[in-house]
């Protein structure tokens, strides 16, 4: 039923441009799915979904796996291969590159449209993630690690 239900909001996340949890319910219930709020809140964490910013200045759900295809597999493998390590500073995250690699992974994280992202600066080796909040920094922390792991 899970299975089945991801395989759903995925579909339903390129389909529509999905703006709130109650609007995901609402598609979800429409093609005869029982959901709560809370399910979908549970489904939306588990399938590590995330707000991107629409051409029209609206946020949309989308999934990781939509974002990575999206903005291309050259921006994945630059952060993959610059990537040497970040830490956390309140809604700040410092990620470490390899020499000279910090301007090209740092334009892969603008092109991925990361609704948590506020803006990048980048040096040589060292890139200043602005997020919204330290719980948004938190959730892109995650996000990076699933792109380097994938």
């Amino acid at each position: 039923m899970k299975k089945n239900r991801h395989e759903k909001i995925e579909e339903l996340i390129r389909r529509f441009d999905i703006e709130t949890q109650e609007d995901l319910a609402e598609k979800l219930r429409e093609d005869g799915f029982r959901v709560t709020q809370a399910t979908v809140s549970r489904d939306i964490r588990e399938m590590q979904l995330t707000k991107v910013q629409t051409t029209d200045g609206k946020q949309k759900y989308a999934s990781l796996k939509q974002n990575i295809e999206e903005s291309g597999d050259k921006y994945t493998r630059v952060l993959r291969d610059g990537f040497s390590s970040m830490e956390m500073a309140q809604n700040l995250l410092v990620i470490k590159t390899g020499s000279g690699m910090a301007m090209a992974a740092a334009m892969a994280l603008d092109a991925m449209k990361l609704s948590e992202v506020v803006g990048c600066i980048a040096g040589d080796d060292t890139i200043f993630v602005a997020a919204r909040s330290a719980e948004d920094t938190e959730k892109l922390m995650n996000i990076i690690h699933s792109f380097i792991r994938a």
